[in-house]
């Protein structure tokens, strides 16, 4: 993105307010995150219904003090704050203005805050594929990543992967094998989807998600959960799984939160916009996770409000909206077979 000249501010905001302690939680939970908007499904004193409150001007006042910096004072000021200093123009501002209004709304009351998903399953899957994707090929899960990301701390906590064995196509193209850098004998020593996706949710058991710790899955996109789990689960003649049937779609999140198009939320770009480079293989499932993974730890560090915003329903993917009650994913459990 190639930044515009732009005068520099007659006065930059000079130094926040110190952030108070750090709000209480609801019980029974890890942990809880300030929602810029909501306090425990009810809205604070300074509200998003209550615009004409003195803080939203001195908020206004700050943004046009924060667009009118250069990219080497927004850096500075960033710094300063010791934030995050990487990235482009535009997500430099937006950092800042999302750390001004955190503090100027604590800085008027004590915000009890929203708590949100203790943990967020980052899965990519890999699939079968030929050269053209035919569209009368069925493509199968051949790699089962999931990358626990800690909400709390911010941090990748642990992973999981496994190879799948193929049914319908059980012999991978060329065009596969160079893509995906899984090979023949990776897959011919797998085990069957239904096994593996046994041991997928013996692997979130152990971790007590959905039980003791909220959590959300989250895919870089639609298609993993509304394409590739869907036709699995069929070939497997399973039904589909109820944890995944709500996700965070992380192009969605990154394109509202960030106010870029969404030919800007590729996998690639989105890194390169947060001054990020990939790490690892292309196109392993594993890899991409953690990349993603590091892109919403990125994203929740700006301040992003990372919620379920996709689902599925009667095998047709929807869209769910930001206003919708928060809630987290129910405890894993294998799905029955179809009769």
């Amino acid at each position: 993105m190639e930044e515009r000249k732009e005068n520099r501010p007659e006065a930059a905001p000079d130094e926040a307010p110190a952030p108070p302690a750090p709000a209480a939680c609801s019980p029974g939970r890890q942990h809880c995150r300030i929602n810029d908007q909501e306090t425990n499904g009810k809205t604070s004193t300074a509200s998003s219904n209550d615009f004409s409150d003195p803080v939203y001007k001195e908020i206004a006042i700050t943004n046009g003090y924060i667009n009118r910096m250069t990219r080497e004072e927004l850096r500075s000021k960033l710094a300063e704050f010791k934030l995050e200093t990487r990235g482009v123009k535009d997500v430099l501002k937006k950092r800042l203005k999302n750390y001004y209004k955190k503090q100027k709304l604590m800085q008027k009351e004590q915000i009890s805050g929203q708590s949100c998903y203790d943990y967020i399953c980052v899965v990519d899957f890999e699939a079968t594929c030929e050269e053209g994707n035919p569209p009368e090929f069925v493509h199968e899960i051949i790699e089962f990543p999931v990358v626990l990301v800690n909400t709390h701390t911010l941090e990748i906590e642990d992973s999981f992967q496994q190879y799948v064995k193929p049914e319908i196509n059980p012999k991978l193209s060329n065009f596969c094998i160079n893509l995906t850098g899984i090979t023949q004998d990776i897959v011919d020593k797998a085990d069957t989807f239904p096994q593996v996706l046994q041991n997928v949710v013996e692997w979130m058991r152990q971790r007590e998600l959905g039980t003791k710790y909220s959590y959300s899955m989250l895919t870089d996109g639609s298609w993993d959960m509304s394409k590739f789990l869907n036709i699995q689960c069929r070939v497997s003649r399973i039904k589909y799984p109820s944890f995944a049937k709500k996700w965070i779609n992380i192009r969605k999140s990154y394109g509202n939160f960030y106010k870029v198009p969404r030919n800007q939320t590729k996998l690639t770009i989105m890194l390169e916009k947060l001054g990020m480079n990939y790490d690892g293989r292309p196109h392993s499932g594993l890899d991409d996770s953690k990349n993603i993974a590091r892109i919403a730890i990125r994203m929740l560090q700006d301040g992003c409000d990372l919620r379920v915003n996709e689902r599925i329903h009667g095998g047709q993917l929807m869209t769910v909206s930001s206003s919708a009650p928060l809630e987290g994913a129910p405890a894993p459990q294998m799905p029955r077979y179809r009769n």
